[in-house]
């Protein structure tokens, strides 16, 4: 199978420079990959061991933080239950989502519920709550490097991802057994944000689908993010910037037997920020797509339904 020719941009270089590589990158594959982006490498290494302890617990422990009424925003989502839109098999995987922590009384707790945290795992909540706010960080740079090079003031995101309910997943892709009937680690899908990041995809079976049809590997080197547009994203772009297919294909042979373990922050806007068509993305070619705005909450709940996470 061909790799994709995603470049790996540093994020130290000239801020045009950054803005414009991204764009081309984006507009071409709707992935880009980053490194020297600033998290801590102790951080992730501390992520990484305590997502690794935290799924190796007995699976009524990990169920005692299943909240169904949540519909996967917070806590433990057990292995089997989300479906790639469309699909006809669920997604081999379970995950936990850490979200983002607000004040008492404030306007947007309706949409964005509390964190859960797991009561037998020391500095799982410390840990996370770190990488959460470096992930954010991150995502919220990279989005004004987006918004520069779509033409837009380079704080066009800032007010309407400030406060945005973006979430980071902890996921486990457990040892495959056996026949698995069709079914493989993530089915094709697109996601429902506005960019994901992504820590954790140097284990091989992550996989873009190519203009041609092809499926394409994504290898980032270590330590590096993999990034990519979001449904969310690509309809306030009217598709400039495409939300591409991808999957996390099984893996054969000895790889099989072992877990695969990565983390996305998917960064959304906010709940009640309403997605309208940016007119500069508009053209006699490009007609809009959207004429009716759609709030991002709104578009969030009819995703959640595609996927089984909400009914």
């Amino acid at each position: 199978m061909s790799q994709a020719a995603i470049p790996v941009l540093s994020m130290n270089v000239e801020p045009a420079g950054l803005s414009a590589a991204l764009g081309e990158s984006f507009r071409h594959y709707g992935f880009a990959m980053v490194r020297d982006h600033g998290i801590d490498r102790e951080l992730i290494e501390r992520g990484w061991e305590l997502s690794k302890e935290f799924f190796a617990l007995p699976e009524a422990e990990k169920r005692s933080y299943h909240r169904p009424d949540l519909f996967g925003a917070r806590g433990y989502t057990p292995f089997g239950t989300e479906i790639a839109k469309d699909a006809l098999v669920h997604d081999l995987k379970e995950f936990w989502h850490v979200g983002r922590d607000l004040p008492p009384g404030h306007e947007l707790s309706d949409s964005m519920p509390d964190n859960l945290w797991p009561q037998s795992s020391a500095g799982f909540r410390e840990t996370f709550s770190l990488l959460f706010a470096e992930f954010d960080r991150v995502g919220a740079t990279l989005l004004r490097h987006v918004a520069t090079g779509l033409g837009l003031a380079e704080d066009w995101f800032d007010e309407a991802a400030g406060d945005g309910n973006s979430v980071l997943r902890l996921l486990h892709y457990p040892p495959l057994g056996g026949d698995t009937g069709g079914a493989i680690r993530a089915g094709a899908h697109e996601d429902i944000n506005l960019i994901t990041l992504l820590l954790g995809a140097e284990e091989a079976g992550l996989e873009l689908l190519g203009k041609d049809g092809q499926w394409l590997e994504v290898s980032p080197p270590p330590g590096a993010l993999v990034v990519n547009i979001g449904d969310m994203l690509q309809r306030l772009t009217n598709h400039v910037l495409p939300s591409t297919t991808h999957r996390v294909r099984n893996p054969v042979g000895d790889r099989a037997r072992h877990s695969r373990y990565s983390m996305p922050f998917f960064v959304h806007l906010r709940s009640d920020f309403m997605i309208r068509t940016l007119p500069g993305c508009i053209s006699a070619e490009n007609p809009d797509r959207y004429p009716e705005p759609l709030s991002a909450d709104d578009f969030l709940q009819e995703r959640l339904r595609e996927i089984g996470l909400k009914t």
